[in-house]
């Protein structure tokens, strides 16, 4: 894959490779879109006009080099058109989550100055034109999808159609200015904001610059090479970093087709019929296959469950040899990998956050050729990664050709800071210079992560966020994320969150999984309305018992969970408690849950609950619920009284108003 830097070199920003493949191959598929069950293509002649097009309405829309043009709306071709068309007339794009909520997106408009936001629909321009009626710098809003659109008579929307027509306008005027100011493009020049995940605080924006960005998707693809002839199904929200390699820098390199699902709920079938050769998913869409895949089984016949148990035995029994089980193939893993839309992966990839080992080995047992990898958004995303025939359970694999790490401060064990740079390291944070010193110096990123690097193979292992190491009041040491990974291979946990530090001895706040528990209830008959009513159930609490002792039995008795809490909701990133990405906001956690968290370290075995409840659609409910403090076989005897009102508690049932 010498050539493909090469290319890069010759061809420095986004869309002078898009123009280069244009001419080169105009009719070869760029990108597929399932719409109303039909896949549409569109070939690198097609990306380069709708790209233009977007483009020169800009322009017209009196969009000037320098500034920073907006993008709101779920993955579709339309997201990359724009994306590009900002790039081409000297713009910084700013992609922006779909379902952010309107003061995130007011925050990150109002902190860029964006003027210009291109929307995918109805329901971003609602949040949008919210978010104008304060905001001191949006004054266009342009919108793809009509649908619904017909009664909006605001001066500041315009229409898809109508970008089209002052594109057109000018484009008979200076048939030449497309490719003009493309030709004025510079590698130098920053072509991406990129929000980091914003665990502690609103997110910064790291200012990408295009040919450096261009330059490490280079030496990813030397270490992971794509080809023409791959398909990659797109599925993670294009904001985050790897999504921009995955979706639209490394295709415009290698010229991969990218293919765009109908809708998040027919990823899976959308999957198996294009079978990708190349995916990256999100620990917890991992996590989530792993466990419907042993949810269907629960819902198969005795005969086939039996057959999965014995496929899945053999095939770890093998893996923990270094082979493959030619009967576990047979009698499980091909089927299986078919109806996941996974027979023909080459590379699979997981990122952003820890995958735990033991969904890492049933993937690999089945067959899934999956690779952990590792970097950060002011890295231009990851920059190590395993190589075939090299996978390392604890570790996230080697780095590129173009990286180099250090642990800094390591104690005795060797566990340290890691700090890295490579080519793609970022030009520093968005009108933000405290944060850029406090974590680029002298050319290394510090990444505020633990970890280390093993001596026998060089690999990177990464142990958790600096500042989320914990110890126990007793001097234990711990890992939470480590032990959350270790919670979520269960089919019924959805998150976890593990509590200790300062304490003395560990806890854990868990979330159901309510689309498996649910099933699980129904099929035993176990009467409930809601998730708040399943979660309070004393079988639901038995079942979740026995997965967290099934933790407890591989960990150190110093790192067991003594107490646990089923939550009467599911973390939500609209209420402040993960991220966009789906990481945790320990702090948020802590500050929110007080009395809970207060009440699973005290005597007490149940805390009462009383909340407001608040969705998306700006919908609210009251919860009003007892939550059972559940304490394990290890943690210290209650009394006898408070025995008798944890009794009490489990009989009743949650209430939710």
């Amino acid at each position: 894959m010498e050539h493909v830097y090469g290319d890069v070199v010759r061809h420095d920003t986004f869309p002078k490779l898009l123009l280069h493949n244009a001419q080169a191959w105009p009719r070869e598929v760029a990108m597929r879109e399932k719409e109303f069950g039909v896949w549409n293509e569109f070939t690198w002649a097609d990306y380069r006009d709708r790209v233009a097009q977007i483009a020169l309405g800009l322009l017209e829309l009196g969009v000037r080099r320098g500034e920073v043009v907006g993008i709101l709306g779920k993955n579709r071709p339309e997201m990359l058109w724009s994306e590009l068309a900002a790039h081409a007339i000297g713009c910084m794009s700013l992609s922006m989550y779909h379902d952010a909520m309107p003061q995130e997106l007011a925050y990150l408009i109002d902190y860029a100055e964006v003027r210009v936001v291109l929307a995918e629909d109805e329901e971003q321009v609602d949040k949008l034109l919210e978010v104008a009626e304060n905001s001191k710098s949006i004054g266009k809003i342009v919108y793809f999808d009509p649908r619904g659109m017909r009664k909006y008579r605001d001066e500041r929307l315009v229409s898809r159609d109508e970008l089209e027509a002052m594109a057109a306008r000018l484009q008979a005027r200076e048939p030449e200015r497309f490719v003009q100011e493309v030709a004025m493009g510079s590698g130098e020049d920053v072509a991406i904001l990129c929000t980091t995940s914003g665990t502690t605080s609103n997110p910064k924006l790291a200012m990408l610059q295009a040919g450096p960005f261009l330059g490490h998707c280079a030496a990813y693809l030397r270490a992971d090479p794509k080809l023409p002839t791959d398909d990659y199904v797109s599925v993670l929200p294009l904001p985050w970093i790897m999504e921009q390699i995955y979706a639209v820098a490394q295709p415009l390199i290698s010229r991969l087709t990218v293919n765009f699902v109908e809708e998040p709920e027919t990823m899976m079938a959308d999957l198996r019929e294009i079978g990708p050769t190349f995916v990256l998913l999100a620990p917890r869409v991992w996590e989530q296959i792993a466990a419907d895949v042993r949810s269907r089984m629960m819902d198969s016949t005795p005969f086939k469950r039996r057959m999965f148990d014995l496929g899945m035995r053999l095939g770890l029994q093998a893996l923990d040899r270094g082979r493959r089980s030619r009967l576990a193939e047979l009698i499980l893993f091909r089927a299986l990998r078919d109806r996941l839309g996974f027979s023909k992966l080459k590379s699979a990839a997981t990122g952003g956050a820890a995958l735990g080992p033991e969904t890492f080995r049933f993937f690999l047992a089945m067959g899934v050729p999956l690779r952990q990898i590792y970097g950060q958004t002011e890295l231009a995303g990851a920059y190590t990664i395993h190589r075939p025939g090299d996978i390392d359970f604890d570790s996230v694999g080697l780095p590129f050709d173009n990286t180099e790490i250090r642990i800094d401060q390591p104690d005795q064990t060797g566990v340290g800071e890691i700090v890295a740079r490579n080519t793609g390291l970022f030009l520093g944070f968005y009108r933000n210079e405290e944060a850029t010193h406090a974590d680029l110096r002298e050319g290394w990123m510090h990444t505020g992560d633990a970890g280390y690097i093993k001596k026998e193979n060089g690999h990177l292992v990464v142990i958790d966020r600096i500042k989320d190491l914990a110890t126990t009041s007793a001097g234990t040491r711990f890992s939470p994320q480590f032990i959350e990974n270790k919670l979520k291979f269960s089919p019924y946990v959805a998150e976890a969150v593990i509590l200790g530090h300062g304490k003395p001895w560990l806890s854990a706040i868990i979330c159901i999984r309510y689309s498996i528990v649910s099933k699980w209830a129904e099929q035993r008959g176990i009467a409930f309305t809601n998730y708040t009513s399943l979660a309070s159930r004393p079988e639901i609490y038995r079942l979740l018992r026995e997965e967290v002792e099934k933790v407890n039995a591989t960990l150190p008795e110093a790192q067991r969970v003594r107490k646990f809490l089923l939550l009467y909701k599911e973390l939500d990133a609209d209420d402040g408690e993960l991220t966009r990405t789906r990481k945790v906001r320990r702090g948020v956690i802590a500050e929110k849950y007080v009395d809970i968290i207060d009440a699973i370290y005290g005597d007490a075995p149940t805390v009462h609950v009383d909340t407001m409840i608040r969705f998306q659609d700006g919908s609210s409910s009251r919860i009003r619920t007892d939550l059972v403090v559940e304490r394990l076989l290890d943690a210290p005897p209650a009394s006898p009284d408070a025995a008798g009102a944890r009794a009490a508690a489990l009989a009743s049932q949650g209430e939710e108003r």
